[in-house]
């Protein structure tokens, strides 16, 4: 790799991560200024505040991941071009494409960066990002951790529960309704659920089970039940935010599982599971881009190269967000919805791309 490579290369990488370092105190400042009253109303001991923060970091950067590497990549290229620099690599005989390769060469960095951080890191963070705030941060006295869940997990079987804490796998005010034939066979309730792990069971507390028979009722009550169920711990998660905590391979096999149960939210499942691809692919799109747009000196200076690369990213996250809550709400193509703000900066990627050329 040649001089002008390592130089564009240096710069373009320790830019993004430069950038990336700057806006995310400026975003833990403002987030917890934002929940300072709820953390201290709550006494939340500082281990679990500190974790919470980390997973912020990683959950904020995954989720504007494409706006730091657009505007960073537009901010030195403009220097670059203020300098005339880039004026100084073209008269010399290199061509725009090769004089694009490098930027080429940190994409594929920070695309195989954005691909391990969306499909194992991410999740993790999600995770405890969602518990966190769940717990702590809803803005509801009791049951803080979930939302009433109530759910067909097979043909034959709809659970109901008012809250389910993830972290200590306990749920609140569990019902099981088991049917055949669309008629109503038998009722379990229990005032709480828990799933022992070291049993791979579930304990039921003030458990009920009431048998529909022809001639009458039978009820068993017991003070304590352990039991196994046809449903899987993950079942009792709130589906606002299961798909973000699961990494690839767990994905995959739970929206297999969920088409097979005919859930409503497939497509918000299908949105996060596309982003993991789409995410690295628009790395490249941007980059290319951002560098059509501001390797060229303007008039105005580096301003007007900021200005037009944030307008351009707002109309990005624009067309994410509409385009993912419509496969979310709607039976629009969750594939469509993730790829065509790629498909269409793509196509303005290669205008814009011709023209900086020309």
């Amino acid at each position: 790799m040649k001089i002008l490579d390592w130089y564009i290369l240096k710069r373009y990488l320790f830019t993004f991560f430069l950038m990336i370092l700057l806006f995310i105190p400026i975003g833990i400042t403002v987030h917890l200024a934002e929940k300072i009253d709820k953390i201290l109303a709550n006494n939340v001991p500082f281990p679990e505040v500190a974790q919470y923060f980390l997973d912020f970091t990683i959950y904020f950067a995954n989720l504007l991941f494409p706006l730091f590497l657009f505007l960073s990549v537009i901010f030195f290229t403009s220097k670059l071009a203020n300098n005339t620099e880039v004026i100084a690599f073209l008269s010399s005989g290199v061509s725009f494409f090769r004089f694009l390769r490098p930027y080429i060469i940190g994409a594929t960095l920070v695309a195989i960066f954005a691909l391990v951080l969306g499909l194992y890191l991410a999740p993790h963070a999600s995770k405890g990002f969602n518990q966190f705030t769940y717990k702590y941060l809803s803005g509801h006295k009791k049951d803080k951790d979930t939302r009433q869940l109530y759910r067909q997990i097979n043909d034959n079987d709809i659970i109901y529960v008012t809250s389910f804490d993830s972290k200590s796998n306990l749920g609140r005010n569990f019902t099981l309704e088991h049917f055949v034939d669309n008629k109503l066979e038998y009722k379990i309730d229990a005032s709480s659920i828990k799933y022992v792990d070291k049993d791979t069971t579930y304990r039921l507390t003030n458990y009920s089970k009431r048998i529909i028979g022809i001639d009458g009722d039978s009820l068993i009550f017991k003070r304590r039940h352990d039991t196994l169920f046809a449903f899987d711990l993950e079942d009792l998660t709130p589906v606002r935010y299961i798909a973000e905590t699961l990494n690839y391979g767990e994905l995959t096999s739970f929206i297999k599982k969920e088409e097979s149960r005919g859930s409503s939210n497939i497509g918000r499942y299908k949105v996060v599971l596309y982003k993991k691809w789409s995410l690295p692919v628009s790395v490249f799109i941007l980059t290319i881009i951002a560098v059509a747009v501001s390797s060229i000196k303007r008039r105005g200076g580096m301003g007007v190269n900021l200005a037009f690369g944030i307008f351009l990213a707002m109309i990005y996250v624009f067309f994410d967000k509409v385009f993912g809550v419509m496969a979310e709400q709607s039976n629009f193509s969750p594939a469509v919805a993730v790829w065509f703000p790629n498909i269409i900066f793509g196509i303005l990627a290669i205008y814009l791309l011709y023209n900086a050329k020309r």
